[in-house]
């Protein structure tokens, strides 16, 4: 029986994005662009974009979470936001993958997402 490892104490939850990349603010707002049909806000700013990842060749790996596993919409979100994101200049490769852990929560919004919502 194989032991489940733990991640280093310590360890973030959530991996880096490389925002020091070039390419990294025009990525934010071509996620910036995509909404979750249900919700009148982005999905960026919901907190649903978890690592935005740009390596040295331009490629860019994304991992997004949703607001429940049973989102509608759960099958063709990825791929909206990779349609978003593949057109800017530059980008190689797009990759945008569903990932639940963490789990999303709502104190993962933005302040504008909040009062957009009307939580504040």
């Amino acid at each position: 029986m194989t032991e489940q490892t733990q991640p280093l104490e310590g360890t973030p939850l959530i991996a880096p994005s490389s925002t020091d990349h070039p390419l990294y603010e025009q990525v934010v707002e071509a996620c910036r662009s995509v909404y979750d049909p249900e919700i009148p806000v982005n999905i960026y700013e919901l907190g649903l974009i978890y690592t935005i990842d740009i390596n040295d060749e331009n490629e860019v790996d994304i991992k997004m979470s949703l607001t429940a596993p049973g989102c509608p919409v759960a099958g063709e979100m990825p791929g909206w936001v990779a349609d978003a994101v593949e057109p800017i200049p530059g980008v190689k490769q797009v990759n945008v993958a569903l990932v639940w852990e963490p789990p999303w929560g709502m104190d993962m919004m933005s302040d504008e997402a909040r009062l957009e919502l009307g939580f504040m």
